[in-house]
């Protein structure tokens, strides 16, 4: 079967919680992964980010669902990395 290893995703949230609050909320509520968030553009009320996720095997329904649990919606996912394994 094989993992996730990175993922890339457009996402716009509200400015609260801040993107350093934003990465560590998805970060604690998913052990392992490393998480990278960059504002791309302000506006009165939302804040349009990149979010970089990076792990040895990304829950992504978690991510998407913490993400969610923010206040902040998933646009698109720009790219991925996946490993397969050997069968």
């Amino acid at each position: 079967m094989s993992s996730l290893k990175r993922v890339v995703l457009d996402v716009l949230k509200p400015h609260l919680p801040n993107a350093l609050d934003f990465a560590h909320a998805i970060a604690d509520r998913n052990s392992g992964c490393r998480v990278t968030v960059s504002v791309t553009a302000v506006d009165e009320k939302t804040e349009s980010t990149v979010v970089v996720v990076e792990g040895e095997n990304i829950p992504y329904e978690d991510i998407s669902e913490t993400i969610t649990g923010l206040g902040a919606s998933v646009h698109s996912i720009d790219e991925v990395e996946v490993s397969g394994t050997a069968t």
